[in-house]
Formats: C-alpha cells, sequence, structure tokens
C-alpha cells in the first residue's frame, strides 16, 4: 500500500485514484501507478461556483459584511485549489456569468478545444448543473464525462446549489 498526498479534493482527486487504478489494471508496477496518480494530480483542476454565500458564511469562511454585500448583489464565488488549499478564483453576478467564467478559467489552464476528462459536481442541483455541462462540452473535447454528486464532507462548506468542474488535460 502506498499513502499518496494529491492535494486535491473531490473528483481532481477521484481522476486520479480512477487512473491509477487503471494503470493497474494495464499491469503497470507500482513505482508506474504511483508515478500515473501524481501526473494526474499534478494536472487536475478544481473549479466550482456555490449559490449562495450564506454556507460560507455560516462556515466562518467570509465574513458577515461579505456576507451581505455579497448576497445584496447576488454574488456567486468561483473557488479552487493551490498546493491543497482553497483558493477564491473569483466572482459573478449570475450563474450564467459563472458558467462563463468558469470556461474561461479551463481554457487559461488547459487551452480552448483542448483533450479533457472532466466529472462534473454538484449539491442537489442536478438542474443547475446541466448549464455548465453544455458549455464545457461546447468548449472543449470530452473524451470522458462524470457527474458526481459532490461528498458531504464537502457540500456543507458551500449549499445546495453548488455546481463544480475537476478535469484534467489528455493527449
Amino acid at each position: 500500500v502506498e499513502v499518496i498526498d494529491t492535494l486535491q479534493v473531490a473528483m481532481a482527486q477521484g481522476w486520479a485514484t480512477i487512473e491509477a487504478a487503471r494503470a493497474a489494471l494495464r499491469g503497470l508496477t507500482l513505482k508506474e501507478v504511483i508515478a500515473r496518480a501524481r501526473d494526474v494530480a499534478r494536472r487536475a483542476t478544481m473549479i466550482q461556483t456555490a449559490d449562495t454565500l450564506r454556507y460560507l458564511y455560516m462556515g466562518g469562511r467570509i465574513g458577515r459584511a461579505q456576507h451581505l454585500v455579497g448576497s445584496l448583489l447576488n454574488i456567486k464565488p468561483l473557488i479552487g485549489m493551490e498546493d491543497g488549499v482553497v483558493v477564491a478564483l473569483g466572482t459573478a453576478r449570475s450563474l450564467p456569468k459563472a458558467y462563463k467564467k468558469i470556461t474561461d478559467l479551463m481554457a487559461q489552464r488547459v487551452g480552448e478545444g483542448a483533450k479533457i476528462k472532466v466529472a462534473f459536481t454538484h449539491v442537489a442541483a442536478m438542474d443547475r448543473l446541466e448549464g455548465l455541462r453544455e458549455r464545457v462540452l461546447q468548449r472543449f473535447e470530452c473524451v470522458e464525462v462524470l457527474v458526481s454528486p459532490l461528498a458531504p464532507a464537502l457540500a456543507v462548506h458551500s449549499g445546495p446549489g453548488t455546481v463544480g468542474v475537476y478535469f484534467f488535460p489528455v493527449s
């Protein structure tokens, strides 16, 4: 058994696990399987947006003033992971604008029209996820697509209405 800290969460970590399992099934050595997991984890990206700032406020991630102003302006936060730490990637003033920003950030990361493997997650928001899914499928060559609910341990921080995309480029 080998423990690997991917410095990722949810399906960004999931992609590393899936690709490691596939490598093992192809008969690669343990060293090669570990290298594959680390490579995918290094290239994987998480971007998600929450429908409301309420849960970020309740969890102490943002202050009262940010919560009040953001709620009045219908702000949708965009968050990601860098070196194992949750980071703010920006904001949008509606879900369609958030989805556009998410796909713009994806294009900055991997290039417009890049070939990717992508997983979508949601918190009680399968209907909202469809708008993001359509945009991603239009802008990128998605060779594998997965959909999964966000794990409760993560969902509690962003709340219902959260949608996310977890992807990595393939050659």
